[in-house]
């Protein structure tokens, strides 16, 4: 197997992790108001997590190799701002749906918003994970299997709300598949354009942005959104398992 098949196949495997997100939607959920508030929760404690323990840290470790202290304190804080305009103006600008069929359009949109942030976070994770397969097979497997671990509950975050407001799971499947092949487009994009220009200041950039990105469904829509249901303390309970679920993954996998 040559190290372009490698590392595709563990790029694209890492991406359809994000199908065991919609696994849950297979069996009979009586309770929708309690999966919901429970699913977005738990969803919300692992994409802040993954912001500030992983994002975050490597995107600022990647711009202390370029600049020294504050500088690249600033560089970090601008683009994770920069990240949160461009969350909140895809919230903004994303079309309302006019389909009758869809009982929840806020929850629709909610989906839909997730589905773009994690494509968007996707992508740059599957270059990472070709680019690091491709020059040690290791390393790469380990990446995966960690890129996996975490796209399972950013999975739940775009298959339950497109579930619940469209009551279709064909169209929970879809978009969370296209979620999914969103990492093996970033390797595709990695060999065929990527590999000789990206530098650690572009990777900085993109990954500050995804953290603000990130930060911004998490808080503002994820969490939000299952504060609605006016059960705080089951709201904050499965933040809090959310992000111990991820610190632990984090442990694990090292």
């Amino acid at each position: 197997m040559t190290s372009f098949s490698y590392a595709f196949i563990l790029s694209t495997l890492a991406g359809l992790s994000t199908l065991f997100g919609f696994l849950p939607l297979l069996f009979s959920l009586k309770n929708e108001k309690k999966i919901i508030l429970t699913s977005l929760a738990f969803a919300s404690g692992v994409m802040i997590c993954v912001s500030l323990t992983d994002l975050i840290p490597e995107s600022f470790k990647l711009l202390s190799k370029i600049f020294k202290g504050f500088p690249a304190l600033l560089f970090l804080l601008i683009f994770i701002c920069l990240g949160i305009i461009i969350s909140l103006s895809i919230d903004k600008f994303l079309p309302k749906s006019d389909n009758k069929s869809i009982t929840n359009k806020k929850l629709y949109q909610l989906g839909l918003v997730s589905m773009l942030a994690i494509i968007m976070h996707n992508i740059p994770e599957g270059i990472a994970t070709f680019l690091s397969s491709s020059t040690n097979k290791s390393l790469g497997l380990s990446l995966a299997l960690a890129i996996s671990f975490h796209n399972i509950p950013e999975g739940i975050s775009i298959a339950i709300p497109i579930y619940f407001s469209t009551k279709s799971k064909v169209k929970a499947f879809l978009y969370t598949l296209i979620s999914g092949l969103s990492e093996p487009l970033g390797a595709l994009l990695a060999y065929l354009f990527l590999a000789n220009i990206i530098n650690d200041f572009i990777m900085s950039i993109i990954l500050s942005l995804i953290a603000g990105i990130m930060l911004h469904i998490s808080i503002y829509e994820l969490l939000s959104e299952s504060l609605s249901y006016k059960k705080r303390n089951m709201t904050f309970l499965f933040l809090s398992i959310g992000f111990i679920f991820m610190i632990i993954s984090h442990l694990i996998l090292g």
